[in-house]
Formats: C-alpha cells, structure tokens, sequence
C-alpha cells in the first residue's frame, strides 16, 4: 500500500489571485489572436504560434487553482 501524497501550499492569497487574472488575461488575448488568425486566414505558421500564449496562460491559472 502507497502512502498518500503531501501537497504542500507554497504561495500566498495575493500571488494566487495575481496568477488567476494574468492567466484568464492572457487566455482572454489568446482567444483574441485565434478569432484574428480565423478572419485574416493567417498562415500555420502564425496559427501554430498561438499554442504559446495558450500554454502560458494554462499555468498561469492551474497554477492559481492548485495553490503551487
């Protein structure tokens, strides 16, 4: 039997809401680029670089959610 995992909170209030709202903020530029790639029919290689802003975002707020 494995013993249960220990997560430890290492930031504060503050810095979670900082990452929960630069996180959704650079989510909400993301959807943004995407709508803009979509109208302008932006090459891949312009469409491909929108991963990112997506994956940073993403952190930004698991982040926040997991309190890490």
């Amino acid at each position: 039997m494995s013993e249960p995992e220990v997560c430890f909170i290492n930031i504060g209030p503050k810095q979670r809401r900082l990452r929960m709202v630069s996180g959704v903020a650079i989510l909400g530029v993301t959807v943004g680029l995407i709508a803009a790639a979509a109208l302008t029919e932006a090459p891949l290689w312009m469409r491909l670089g929108i991963f990112l802003p997506a994956v940073v975002g993403m952190i930004g707020v698991l982040q926040a959610r997991e309190k890490t």
